[in-house]
């Protein structure tokens, strides 16, 4: 019983020093994320951005995944960035795989930090990683999720206003419920 109490505890609460982290450094999460990009040679809508746009593309998913470890997972919110994200790079030309890629790539860095640099210096810390690593896991597949969501809601409706192609073709090939098509 008192195994379970503890269990419970320990899984529910993140490390504060993780969640100010990924907020006050969000920059230095952004740097790293660009290191990754610029090695991955076929991200090459990626790697045609400057520095600098580079990281203003990413750094707000950090303070963004702080705030979903410190409050809990809110659905609205992480959607409603990572849709307007899918949106912003189909419109800008980028592949649905190189995003997604990106945002992996983007995950990578958060969990080398928390394997490489997060203080594991007892148990209860050890639990705390691995409760967050679940929770970082489970924010960047749902941010995957609304993502690809937004960048179809965006091929879709450019699809049907600019390139004029009928509503009953674009329902056969669209199959998902785009719920912020509205624009």
């Amino acid at each position: 019983m008192i195994y379970r109490h503890i269990h419970i505890i320990v899984i529910t609460m993140i490390d504060r020093v993780l969640i100010d982290t990924l907020s006050l450094r969000a920059q230095d999460f952004a740097v790293k994320w660009k290191d990754k990009i610029r090695k991955a040679a076929h991200l090459k809508h990626y790697n045609n951005m400057d520095d600098a746009a580079l990281m203003d593309a990413f750094t707000p998913v950090y303070p963004l995944l702080s705030r979903t470890l410190d409050r809990g997972m809110d659905r609205s919110l992480v959607g409603n960035f990572f849709v307007n994200m899918g949106k912003t790079r189909m419109r800008e030309g980028f592949s649905i795989s190189e995003t997604i890629y990106a945002i992996n790539l983007s995950q990578q860095v958060v969990i080398e930090y928390l394997m490489n640099d997060f203080v594991l210096d007892n148990s209860i810390r050890m639990y705390q990683a691995m409760g967050a690593m679940s929770k970082i896991t489970e924010f960047y597949l749902l941010g995957c999720f609304y993502l690809t969501k937004g960048f179809l809601e965006a091929t879709y409706t450019t699809m049907s206003s600019s390139d004029k192609v009928s509503e009953a073709l674009l329902k056969k090939y669209f199959k998902d419920d785009f719920f912020f098509k509205k624009e």
